[in-house]
């Protein structure tokens, strides 16, 4: 399950999970488990909500976060 990072028209960004990503038609993303991106509850919504329905007319844009596998990844660089 994906964990994005959505950045909302006038809002602080939404961190959360979806089942899948979205394809080019869709006019709506389903998120779970909303909340801040500190961990905290979005002071919008009911504390028991746990998914949420929002218009991609009100996303500016969604940020894919990397998975638990890919943070363990070690790359070397050269300099």
């Amino acid at each position: 399950m994906p964990t994005i990072l959505i950045h909302i028209s006038n809002e602080d960004p939404v961190l959360g999970e979806i089942d899948n990503l979205p394809s080019p038609a869709d006019i709506t993303i389903t998120v779970k488990n909303p909340r801040r991106k500190d961990g905290k509850d979005l002071p919008y919504l009911d504390a028991n909500v746990s998914k949420v329905i929002w218009p991609f007319s009100r996303i500016n844009f969604v940020e894919l976060m990397p998975s638990s596998e890919e943070e363990e990844i070690i790359s070397f660089i050269r300099e």
